[in-house]
């Protein structure tokens, strides 16, 4: 496992496969098996059986993991994918900052 950089609803890019150039919001990291689950990406379809009065039947359309070597995060003042660096601000907070305009990327 590697260190992972990005959280929930980090907004990322595809750099590769299919859905490259798409963006999306983190719904899930997956940190075991270094994939993450992105909005509205990687979708497959998932055919299902009803179960009782509370599930219905049918084909289902759904995300599926992707490996985050294909995700790069966006930066809102960019504009578009950035590599991500660290910094240790004066209170003793370590943040995540955009390589490009050295934006602070995490919400406070």
């Amino acid at each position: 496992m590697r260190n992972n950089r990005l959280k929930k609803n980090d907004r990322v890019m595809v750099i590769a496969g299919k859905d490259k150039g798409k963006i999306g919001k983190v719904i899930r990291v997956l940190p075991a098996d270094d994939k993450a689950l992105v909005e509205r990406v990687n979708l497959i379809k998932r055919h299902t059986r009803a179960s009782g009065d509370a599930k219905k039947g049918g084909i289902l359309e759904k995300e599926a993991a992707i490996h985050l070597s294909n995700l790069m995060i966006v930066c809102d003042k960019c504009a578009g994918p950035v590599r991500i660096g660290t910094k240790v601000l004066e209170d003793g907070a370590k943040v995540r900052i955009c390589r490009k305009c050295s934006e602070v990327l995490d919400i406070k």
